[in-house]
């Protein structure tokens, strides 16, 4: 295109017809078609410089998708290998998983088990007291072991070791099932607050609780034929707190007298097939 503008401009010079205006405007033309080939020279050699970077980028790309497939393909390798190895332990892993739930189920029936038990010697040692009286009695079984706990305001006369006329009905009662256990060993423990007893002939609360649990263990004996070679009395004092002694109430809770009942081996097993049967557990 600019070689023609030229040719047309050398062409008009030799005929001598071109006008001034026309051949300045010839002149413009050339101007600007020269700076438009500069331009478009500038704008090959960008395009072609992209055009390497882009070859360059292309060989790179194609260098990385190769080394990528050789990585998965290591991958794939290592994991179908994890798996074989894997698949070897499959059975054995679901025996343990197995053993274990039978081991839960197990725990989950003796548990069940023990609760049924205890049951049956929570009714067996509750079934002759009235509501009103097992307000001051309660009965607690844990793993076989039975403990009554007695309110001292039952039991005694007020600041007394004496044991009142209601307390000797209550333990009437209690005597009747300690005897239809005649293998259970009785431990009768006396337990007060912190408050300093203040009595001439009763030292201190460990005196004083000592007392309490021999008056215990000497009316059943006396006036209920408890065999003496099964009962044990003994005092704690203030030192087996249930309860907070800062409060009126708490050591209230404080001022009692536990009676233990614990079977030998051949009655708790017994006490364990009377036990409410337990295969229906899931």
């Amino acid at each position: 295109m600019i070689l023609s503008a030229v040719a047309v401009i050398a062409a008009g010079a030799m005929s001598g017809c071109v006008s001034k205006k026309n051949y300045a405007q010839l002149q413009a033309d050339y101007t600007q078609l020269g700076k438009d080939y500069q331009s478009s020279q500038v704008s090959l050699a960008e395009s072609r410089a992209k055009v390497q970077s882009l070859e360059q980028r292309l060989a790179d790309a194609q260098k990385n998708n190769a080394e990528l497939k050789q990585a998965y393909a290591a991958v794939q390798k290592s994991l179908d290998n994890a798996v074989y190895q894997g698949g070897a332990n499959i059975s054995k892993l679901v025996d343990e998983i197995n053993s274990s739930n039978r081991y839960i189920q197990q725990l989950v029936n003796a548990k069940t088990k023990s609760d049924s038990l205890n049951m049956v010697l929570t009714n067996n040692l509750t079934r002759s007291l009235s509501r009103d009286e097992l307000r001051d009695v309660d009965v607690k079984v844990l793993k076989g072991v039975v403990y009554i706990s007695l309110a001292d305001n039952m039991l005694y006369r007020s600041g007394s070791y004496e044991i009142s006329d209601k307390a000797m009905d209550i333990l009437g009662k209690i005597a009747k099932i300690i005897k239809d256990y005649r293998d259970y060993d009785v431990l009768v423990e006396g337990n007060t607050d912190n408050v300093p007893i203040s009595r001439t002939n009763i030292r201190n609360n460990w005196d004083l609780s000592a007392l309490r649990a021999s008056s215990v263990v000497q009316a059943l004996q006396n006036h209920f034929g408890i065999d003496p070679s099964r009962l044990t009395a003994g005092g704690r004092g203030e030192y087996n707190p249930v309860a907070d002694n800062l409060t009126a109430d708490g050591r209230a809770l404080n001022r009692r007298t536990e009676i233990i009942i614990t079977p030998k081996l051949d009655q708790f097993l017994d006490l364990i097939d009377k036990a409410p049967d337990t295969d229906g557990v899931n």
